[in-house]
């Protein structure tokens, strides 16, 4: 199915809907078994497992990560793994429906998992289609669809987790070259990443927005030294990483030198578009409704308003994202309305935590090994992280309240405040 990179763009569009899906069955049928049919949920039957992280051990991490990028690998070779990329670049330069097909019918396989080139593939190389030197580009992104590369995202630092802007990290341009010092924090995957987008300062005396540039990293030069975090779900999915006079080529820069603000928006609205389309985890409405119903309280008023609560947040997510992912299926850049989806999901997901928590009590926290208890720990625990990645609650307020809303905006150390001539101590003149 793939087209050969020679061949014009407008002959790879060629092929219908009917044929794509009867060649994708077949290559699906050929290198993978179908899901077992679904049964209906039963409460205290099947995999008992709520957690919105994985706490697996990094032996089997890499092992699972083996799987992802073989299947990754074969499927790429086959057309399927870049549908909607440019044919230059080694897509196969068909139009975004072609992509929904296909994750529909891969979806009715049982395939590795492929969050492990969710950051990468979601985040980084849209990043990098739109902002790298063209060579950088036909280099890094064939690379990375075909997992033979995985990408990470390096922006939050300890200093500046919420605010990106204040971030600290130096860049300093010695020739042809950049050298890079300092800390970044939260880095998922980095531990298994070969490259990374990092945004670092290279003007310590432009305004805070204005003095930022972007580039790609080698996650394995000399310098970079990758430590794993451990959280309170007892998990290491996140890293701490440290940069010491760590080199990097001017030609993997990220767009021009101090506009690198830009660069991290396209890579924040790709990431907020990621995480608000997401499912909340393991936190289904199904699940929670038999919950209520084997505890005895689904007649309880409170427990139905909460319920009705979570479903219609569901709902109005669900909706809000259809919106969205039309947009981008029509060609639209993820903007400022992602921020919406991400609230809608943290709103929801908190409601999830508060009824399980609630319903519960202390079997949430003790493991007596009773179905459907202590497996949610994971979820209440994993919970807090959600507020925080892809922007806090607070920064994602502020953006709709001004890019969306059109709201003034907040004052701060590098804003002008309409109220700055009643602090105390200033003095007005007339």
């Amino acid at each position: 199915m793939k087209q050969e990179p020679e061949m014009a763009a407008a002959d790879t569009v060629e092929i219908t809907e009917e044929q794509f899906t009867a060649e994708a069955t077949a290559f699906l049928e050929a290198n993978a078994k179908r899901k077992a049919e679904r049964r209906e949920f039963v409460w205290g039957e099947g995999p008992d497992n709520a957690a919105l992280f994985e706490e697996i051990d990094r032996e089997r991490e890499r092992q699972e990560l083996d799987e992802a990028k073989a299947w990754r690998a074969t499927k790429y070779d086959a057309g399927y793994g870049w549908i909607g990329g440019p044919v230059e670049l080694g897509g196969s330069g068909l139009p975004r429906k072609y992509e929904r097909i296909w994750n529909q019918l891969e979806g009715q396989f049982d395939t590795p998992d492929g969050g492990f080139f969710g950051i990468g593939l979601g985040m980084v190389a849209p990043t990098i289609l739109t902002h790298a030197n063209p060579e950088v580009s036909a280099d890094v992104l064939p690379k990375m669809f075909r997992a033979d590369i995985v990408g990470c995202q390096l922006f939050s630092e300890p200093g500046a987790g919420s605010d990106l802007a204040s971030l600290q990290m130096r860049a300093d341009r010695d020739g042809e070259e950049w050298i890079l010092n300092g800390q970044k924090v939260w880095t998922s995957g980095a531990h298994y990443s070969e490259i990374g987008e990092v945004i670092a300062r290279s003007d310590f005396d432009l305004p805070k927005h204005q003095g930022l540039t972007g580039f790609i990293v080698d996650m394995n030069a000399p310098g970079v030294d990758v430590r794993p975090l451990r959280q309170m779900t007892g998990g290491e999915n996140f890293n701490e990483v440290y940069f010491t006079d760590v080199r990097v080529p001017d030609s993997h820069r990220l767009g021009d030198v101090n506009q690198g603000w830009g660069v991290a928006l396209t890579t924040l609205m790709n990431e907020r578009a990621a995480i608000g389309g997401g499912s909340g985890g393991g936190g289904s409405f199904t699940k929670l409704a038999a919950m209520a119903t084997h505890y005895g309280v689904n007649g309880d008023a409170l427990t139905r308003q909460r319920l009705a609560e979570i479903y219609t947040q569901g709902k109005v997510l669900g909706w809000s994202n259809q919106r969205t992912m039309d947009g981008l299926r029509a060609g639209r850049t993820p903007g400022p309305e992602m921020s919406l989806s991400k609230m809608g999901l943290v709103r929801q997901m908190d409601a999830t935590s508060n009824f399980v928590s609630n319903t519960l009590g202390e079997k949430l926290a003790v493991d007596t090994g009773e179905w459907g208890t202590f497996s949610w720990a994971g979820y209440v625990l994993g919970f807090p992280a959600m507020r925080i990645a892809g922007g806090s609650d607070e920064v994602m307020r502020n953006i709709v309240g001004e890019r969306v809303l059109g709201l003034p905006k907040e004052p701060g150390i590098d804003t002008t405040s309409p109220f700055r001539d009643l602090r105390v101590g200033t003095q007005r003149s007339e």
